[in-house]
């Protein structure tokens, strides 16, 4: 069966029994607790936590999702991948077990037409509800095994909704391993489909499994999750993922260009795939984050291409046929294949760059070490340059060292757990607010926002938030949050920065410093009391209407921008983050060189001054898309949208606010434009009076300057080109003077040279020098003398002693100048016939130079 069967024969036997059919989300999640979308139920995750009411009690889906926590095991397992399509169902307070359990054995042995004795249960070990159903439709109770917590009981980690797991495993067979189930062998009976019984609700513990089950949830929910390239090889009888349909054509391409076929074949091939994925999704590789794992599945698939022998660019091809294979289902793949190719190739250059980089500090380090290279040098050079520990152990071991490989964990240890530490503080810390403005919600219900029709509103303070939690009353000076029953206040998003103003009672003014969404649909403001006290009760709320709309301007010009771009550019150039704020902009696109930024602001502002109308609009995100509005990356949609046209040019989905009319929005000024990554730059803008004030101040500094040069405004450029080069010509002249100073110098030292037993010895200071200019004396005097003697050179600069050293080849000039060094309370570094030593002791220069002079002697002094 092919996978196109696989995915449809699963939706239809859901869809007959009343599930709706969801789309998959991005890879990029909404939810700002995750990295990547790595579960079907991510996108379900407000509706299992209460936050949401669903309007579908049960839900089909098929979801991209992306895991790098076992990226060791790829290729060296047939169980692991880092992108899978999971396919799931999920009842939200309907079904529960019974169901659950019955369709999943329905739909595996009659419609996939699994063998049924080949299927084994695992199932928590104290839930005999489970095992009592299974062995209902037939399971024998030999191939149904109980396991603890670790394997058999769910939850997202932190406190909230967890349960009992019962797993469905295919036996592959004896050549895949050992008999004895799931619990003595995972490869040979590998898990198929994880059932997710949501039936508890857990508190905080102080590991991943130990926490305390704190009751019942009041609606039980269902999770599941069947992977579809597990089920793709049992049913297309194929060992391994890489050759089934989903990913046949690329590991086909992977074997021709390398010519074997090993594990290394297998983690390009997969790697291949998750790279097209993320790339497709919006992820761009960079140093941290979501773009720190796709560069780091870049490089870990370039690093074992290079293993096999293939040293030409291949991420371009392999991740070709992924798009020709796959973009049929996914048409992301197809729509950004430019995006995905120009992006694999410019970090593949890129990467190439680092190897040697890393390749040259690599080599200094191990010059330095005698038996074993440190494994803080290993991970500075992993951590920093992105050098492989493997590349790092090959080389050692070339050079007859080791590494210290124990050190280098630690430290990579250490670094995660800090990672872990800092994010699980930021996740609990929100968790624990969220549970207030949860609780908030389902009291009062969400905030009532009437900011699209008017900037003032009577209201009612429902709630004042303190660090702790809700307060009854504040006083002059205190910091808060505030939730009111209706707001005018835009609360932060869409890149939209949130709307700041006034809130009046009849005993206290706050001013509103922030607003920003607490929860779906729940506006919180963060205001500081001006004066008097403040407590829930009946208010007035204004909106600073100046800044909303100077900030309206901006969001409307970054619209237009955003258009233009994608005119100029292609459609690739896509949004990929954004900052509106009062009278600037900020917007992030994908695109792989500099913008000829003039031309952008002249499309921008003309189309601004047609004066196009701004027009506003609702209908469901389908008819929307249809419609041809642009939906952007990480931005989170319900079922009915709100579409901004400007003119004919800009429809995009968006909950900002706007002006009414093009004119109102210009003029547009761009400050910078600049790369911030691979494949990604920035642009800087300001927007209406601030572009004014802008032109303004660059109009007095071409006064000024004008005045300085005694020329008219209009003449400056070339009065100042003229002044430039005569300077250059200045330096030139100096230069060519300093040259001649330095070559003076050169042959008088080299007319007083001693000789000495087996050659030649200058030694001497050389007043107000740089090390440079030291250094050019002593390469003159070799030239001229040969390369039997050695110059022993110094100077005070600055305060400071300086002192070079050079000779011929053979010469380890750095030797001679470690003892002098301390003489001036300093050291030596350099390599090869050349050094150089600097201190802070200038006044034991001349000693110095003594000592300096003397182990040249001796090192050229004919040896009996």
């Amino acid at each position: 069966m092919r996978s196109t069967d696989i995915r449809s024969t699963f939706l239809d036997f859901f869809q007959q029994r009343d599930h709706r059919v969801v789309p998959s989300s991005p890879l990029i999640p909404s939810d700002p607790t995750l990295l990547l979308t790595n579960a079907g139920m991510n996108q379900f995750k407000p509706y299992f936590l209460g936050e949401t009411k669903p309007d579908h009690s049960r839900a089909v889906s098929v979801q991209k999702c992306a895991r790098t926590s076992d990226i060791e095991n790829v290729g060296r397992t047939t169980r692991h991948s880092t992108f899978f399509e999971m396919l799931g169902n999920f009842s939200f307070g309907d079904y529960f077990k019974a169901d659950a359990i019955a369709w999943a054995w329905e739909l595996l042995t009659r419609h996939y037409n699994l063998e049924p004795e080949r299927l084994w249960i695992t199932v928590y070990v104290d839930d005999d509800e489970s095992v009592g159903l299974w062995k209902r439709i037939g399971v024998p109770s030999e191939r149904i095994q109980r396991l603890g917590m670790e394997d058999n009981y769910w939850s997202m980690g932190v406190p909230g909704p967890c349960g009992p797991s019962s797993e469905i495993h295919y036996d592959r067979g004896p050549s895949f391993g050992r008999e004895g189930g799931p619990a003595v062998d995972g490869e040979r009976y590998q898990e198929l489909w994880n059932l997710v019984f949501m039936q508890n609700l857990r508190g905080e513990g102080p590991g991943k499994d130990e926490y305390p089950i704190l009751g019942e949830l009041p609606a039980r929910n269902i999770d599941t999750g069947l992977g579809l390239g597990r089920l793709a090889a049992i049913l297309q009888n194929v060992d391994t993922e890489c050759e089934t349909d989903l990913l046949a054509p690329t590991f086909r391409l992977v074997r021709e260009m390398a010519g074997r076929d090993d594990t290394s074949t297998r983690i390009v091939t997969e790697h291949a795939r998750s790279i097209a994925f993320l790339i497709a999704d919006g992820v761009l590789p960079s140093r941290d984050g979501r773009g720190y794992v796709l560069r780091r599945l870049m490089r870990r698939a370039i690093r074992h291409a290079r293993k096999l022998g293939m040293d030409d660019l291949v991420l371009a091809p392999l991740t070709s046929t992924v798009i020709e294979n796959q973009g049929p289902t996914w048409p992301e793949l197809t729509h950004h294949a430019d995006l995905i190719q120009q992006v694999v190739t410019a970090e593949e250059q890129s990467f190439e760059r680092t190897l040697r980089q890393g390749s040259q500090l690599l080599e200094s380090a191990i010059e330095k070490t005698t038996t074993t290279l440190s494994g803080h040098t290993a991970f500075v050079l992993h951590d920093t340059y992105g050098f492989p520990i493997d590349l790092t152990i090959d080389a050692a071991r070339s050079a007859g060292l080791t590494v210290d490989e124990n050190e280098f964990a630690e430290l990579l240890e250490k670094q995660r757990l800090q990672a872990q530490h800092t994010s699980r503080g930021h996740k609990n810390n929100t968790i624990a607010r969220q549970d207030t403005y949860r609780r908030i919600t389902a009291e009062h219900g969400p905030t009532d926002f009437v900011g699209h029709s008017t900037t003032t509103t009577e209201t009612t303070i429902l709630t004042i938030l303190g660090p702790d939690g809700p307060l009854p009353d504040v006083t002059e000076g205190m910091e808060i949050e505030v939730v009111l029953s209706r707001t005018p206040f835009y609360a932060e998003s869409g890149g939209q920065v949130g709307d700041t103003g006034t809130l009046r009672t009849s005993d206290a003014t706050l001013q509103v410093l922030d607003t920003r969404l607490g929860l779906d649909g729940l506006h919180v403001h963060t205001a500081r009391v001006l004066d008097g006290e403040a407590r829930p009760g009946d208010a007035e709320a204004i909106v600073d209407a100046d800044r909303r709309a100077a900030t309206a301007r901006s969001h409307s010009a970054t619209h237009v921008l955003h258009a233009m771009l994608r005119r100029l550019l292609g459609d690739h150039a896509t949004q990929r983050g954004s900052r509106v704020e009062p009278g600037r902009l900020r917007f992030d696109f994908a695109h792989f060189s500099p913008v000829d930024t003039a031309v952008v602001q002249t499309l921008v502002n003309d189309y601004l001054l047609d004066d196009p109308e701004v027009r506003v609009w609702e209908t469901s995100r389908t008819e929307a898309e249809e419609a041809g509005a642009l939906t952007l990356f990480g931005e989170k949609y319900g079922d009915t949208v709100r579409v901004v046209d400007i003119g004919d040019a800009s429809r995009e989905l968006c909950g900002g606010t706007h002006v009414g009319h093009g004119t109102q929005a210009g003029p547009v000024h761009i400050v910078s434009e600049q790369s911030i990554g691979t494949g990604l730059r920035r642009i800087e803008a300001l927007i209406g009076a601030d572009a004014l004030r802008h032109y303004d101040h660059q109009r007095d500094l071409l006064t000024e300057l004008a005045a300085l040069l005694h020329v008219t405004p209009d003449e400056a450029p070339h009065r100042l080109r003229q002044r430039l080069e005569t300077l250059a010509e200045t330096q030139r002249h100096l230069e060519t003077l300093h040259r001649t100073q330095l070559n003076a110098h050169a042959t008088r030292l080299a007319s007083h040279a001693e000789q000495v037993p087996g050659g030649w010895l200058v030694a001497d200071t050389v007043p107000h020098m740089t090390a440079t200019d030291l250094r050019t004396i002593a390469t003159t005097i070799l030239t001229h003398r040969g390369q039997d003697g050695i110059v022993i050179l110094g100077t005070e600069s600055g305060g400071k002693a300086i002192l070079v050293a050079a000779g011929g080849p053979h010469v380890q000039a750095r030797d001679l100048l470690t003892t002098a060094a301390r003489e001036v309370g300093g050291g030596a570094g350099g390599k090869g016939p050349i050094a150089n030593a600097g201190g802070r002791n200038p006044g034991n220069l001349p000693k110095a130079i003594n000592t300096a002079a003397t182990a040249a002697r001796a090192l050229l002094a004919p040896s009996h």
